[in-house]
């Protein structure tokens, strides 16, 4: 079992630290987005530092973060929307961000 899988299972990803890690393996959908074509759904299977690969029932579609709101399900079933432009960054130079939360 990989290491994104075990995080998941302990149910350490809360909407409070979502921002500091793995968003590889989340059930995601696509709420707003620039384009029509991006609005999606499926499991994230891959990050880069600009783009997101979902896994859809369409197939795979890899979308750039800037331009795209995300809803995130977390394992312990709560629901996290975060604007793309916060996760613009390589996933392990975010570890290190300071992040101001809101909830809305």
């Amino acid at each position: 079992m990989n290491y994104s899988l075990k995080i998941l299972e302990r149910g350490m990803i809360t909407p409070y630290n979502i921002l500091r890690h793995e968003l590889i393996g989340l059930r995601v959908r696509v709420v707003n987005t620039t384009h029509p074509g991006y609005r999606c759904s499926g499991e994230i299977i891959e990050e880069t530092r600009n783009t997101l690969k979902i896994k859809s029932r369409d197939g795979m579609k890899t979308l750039p973060k800037n331009c795209i709101t995300l809803e995130l399900k977390l394992p312990n079933k709560e629901v996290v929307r975060i604007d793309g432009n916060l996760l613009v960054s390589r996933p392990e130079e975010r570890i290190k961000k300071k992040y101001r939360i809101r909830f809305v």
